[in-house]
């Protein structure tokens, strides 16, 4: 049985975009999707008046806009919608346990930049355990048409990216899309030098055919795995997240690797997902790893 997509909404116009998005993904893997939204009742300790059952109409109202929208666009796609009472993070990383992505909305680009939930979206991010998809809201994108490459970043040796390049090989051959794969290097520091590094640099010609020889190696298995998937290795000098930032911004989307691991202040997305989430303009996908 296909794992379902989920999205999460909230009414704005960023969630309802994610669950375009979601939709249309699910159309083209032919998948089922999953709308929830969460909300939990939390009687605030204030004099002023609340009222249960109107927030519970509210919180049914967001879901069936979501559902009817993406019921009467693609009819196609098996649609289930569901009020989730728990918090918005505990809800998202519950579903997103047995999803095969999970779709966000995020607000906004530039400098500073929320998501569609607040701190909570980074925070959802951070612990997924499938690959999460943060989508703009329509217009900061063009018109909201997918359309360019795909933009994938790939680093390390080819066990380290094999799940990035798995989910970025997927989507282009699914939406029948470039794929454009980016590995950004810099000088090493100088403690860093050693005899059997430089070796295998000065084998390969220096260190940038070093890098794109490395490039190679990884892409190998994908290509021959989808061959229809047209590729093109990009190797450049600088910081992942810039080059990744500079070479993405005419994509229809941009995949990033996160390392799963524990560190004493909690999951962390990296500094290169953490860049592209805040300053990339299209939807940005965050897949996690060993």
């Amino acid at each position: 049985m296909a794992r379902t997509i989920v999205t999460g909404v909230d009414g704005s116009p960023e969630s309802m975009a994610a669950a375009d998005w979601a939709a249309r993904e699910a159309a083209l893997r032919g998948r089922p999707l999953r709308i929830v939204h969460a909300w939990l009742w939390q009687p605030l300790d204030v004099p002023i008046v609340q009222d249960k059952e109107a927030q519970s109409q509210s919180a049914d109202a967001v879901l069936r806009e979501a559902e009817a929208r993406v019921a009467s666009r693609y009819p196609d796609v098996a649609v289930t919608a569901e009020v989730v009472s728990d918090t918005p993070v505990a809800a998202l990383l519950s579903e997103a346990e047995q999803a095969s992505m999970l779709v966000l909305g995020s607000r906004g680009f530039g400098a500073v930049t929320g998501f569609l939930l607040g701190s909570y979206g980074q925070q959802v991010v951070a612990g997924s355990a499938c690959p999460v998809v943060c989508v703009r809201a329509p217009g900061a994108n063009g018109d909201g048409t997918p359309s360019g490459e795909i933009v994938v970043g790939q680093q390390g040796d080819p066990e380290d990216s094999d799940h990035v390049l798995r989910f970025a090989f997927e989507e282009a051959a699914a939406r029948d899309a470039a794929l454009r794969v980016v590995r950004a290097w810099s000088l090493p520091p100088l403690f860093a030098y050693s005899p059997g590094s430089m070796r295998l640099a000065d084998e390969a010609g220096g260190l940038e055919p070093f890098e794109e020889k490395a490039l190679e190696h990884a892409l190998k298995p994908w290509r021959e795995k989808y061959p229809t998937v047209t590729v093109t290795p990009h190797v450049e000098i600088g910081s992942a997240g810039q080059v990744l930032l500079s070479v993405a911004t005419r994509a229809q989307l941009l995949v990033l690797g996160r390392r799963v691991r524990r560190s004493p202040i909690g999951s962390r997305i990296g500094s290169a997902a953490h860049a592209a989430l805040h300053h990339a303009t299209c939807p940005v996908a965050v897949v996690p790893h060993p």
